[in-house]
């Protein structure tokens, strides 16, 4: 008898699961992430410090990864608003003493830094771990991240020159920022015994449905630009053409069969240049005609138009990067385009870069 109701209770559960999988087919999609995927995504560093890893680095070794690494972007001092918002500025003795900026409501400084702003080095710590270098996100080892961040200190006054930032005194160090008491904080949002700003009287049963989806009104699409043009170089999300109206989402082709496969294959057509500046994010440092981080396409046309051994020259340039030539800025290397690719580039820009 037990054997029969199991059998029962494990043919309904099928047949439920079926009904289910019909109705919400979404349910089926995706897995359980693994426990190294979960270790490698959970590297958050909060507030009191919990997630912060072992480890220390000097003054002087944030100095030396600074000038390799960092500089580029944010200048020798932190200084540079070039390419960024300046970090290092804005921020006095006075400040480090009461904990609060006292430009930030009076005023008379041109652009706040991130050290007039930055009330918790955890937020720093972590945010340097992430995403930086530029063009070389979480590649940093803890010692390093500590040494940056010691340098950082530094130039604002925090820290002495001599100083050894680890995680076990950057608690002290969190005692001296200059904006530690300028955090506002929420009632209900940061404090638990504090009261949430909702009221709770909408409807939540029976709820319909719906595809969630998002969009943006015609006259908002470019309000910060061509977002195509605005990419890291690193990772594989691209922004849309915001220039241009939205594009409906185009289906994936259908994967080729052996008996396709048989077929000769058609000669090969010369690479989409736009195409491949796009897809490697060239187009996020080089507009057409007007320099965003680096020069225009044409200003670089316009510079070798006429040399001799401009294509090959140029191609060069691309795989290998620099600095120097356009400014101090440096380009990352592009190795990972192909011969054809690099010459297809090369040929456009001597072209005209029309």
């Amino acid at each position: 008898m037990k054997k029969e109701l199991l059998q029962a209770a494990l043919l309904g559960l099928l047949a439920f699961g079926s009904a289910q999988a019909e109705d919400k087919p979404w349910q089926a999609i995706g897995r359980a992430a693994t426990p190294a995927e979960v270790q490698a995504w959970d590297i958050d560093v909060r507030g009191d410090f919990k997630g912060l890893p072992k480890g220390r680095g000097s003054v002087m070794q944030g100095e030396q990864i600074w000038e390799g690494k960092c500089a580029s972007c944010h200048g020798s001092f932190g200084e540079l608003n070039e390419v960024f918002p300046p970090l290092v500025g804005g921020t006095t003795p006075d400040d480090i003493r009461s904990g609060t900026v006292a430009a930030n409501a009076k005023g008379g400084v041109a652009q706040k830094t991130t050290m007039m702003k930055l009330a918790r080095i955890s937020t720093m710590w972590d945010y340097i771990n992430r995403a930086m270098p530029w063009t070389a996100p979480k590649s940093l080892k803890p010692d390093e991240v500590y040494a940056v961040v010691a340098y950082i200190m530094n130039l604002s006054g925090v820290v002495p020159s001599d100083f050894t930032l680890s995680d076990e005194n950057i608690a002290q160090v969190q005692q001296k920022l200059p904006n530690r008491n300028g955090l506002v904080k929420f009632d209900g949002l940061w404090l638990t015994n504090g009261k949430p700003d909702v009221k709770n009287v909408a409807c939540m049963h029976d709820c319909p449905i719906e595809q969630v989806s998002s969009a943006l009104p015609d006259f908002a699409r470019n309000a910060h630009g061509n977002l195509s043009e605005q990419n890291r170089v690193i990772g594989a999300v691209r922004g849309a053409d915001t220039t241009r109206p939205p594009q409906p989402f185009k289906t994936v082709a259908p994967a080729e069969s052996k008996a396709d496969s048989k077929k000769p294959a058609a000669a090969a057509s010369a690479p989409d240049v736009k195409a491949l500046l796009n897809k490697n994010s060239c187009t996020a440092c080089h507009g057409l005609k007007n320099k965003v981080v680096g020069p225009g396409f044409n200003e670089v046309a316009a510079k070798y138009r006429g040399r001799a051994d401009g294509e090959a020259y140029l191609m060069g340039k691309i795989k290998a990067g620099g600095t120097g030539v356009w400014g101090a800025v440096a380009m990352p290397p592009q190795s990972q385009l192909k011969e054809a690719e690099l010459k297809a580039i090369a040929a456009w820009l001597m072209a005209g870069a029309q």
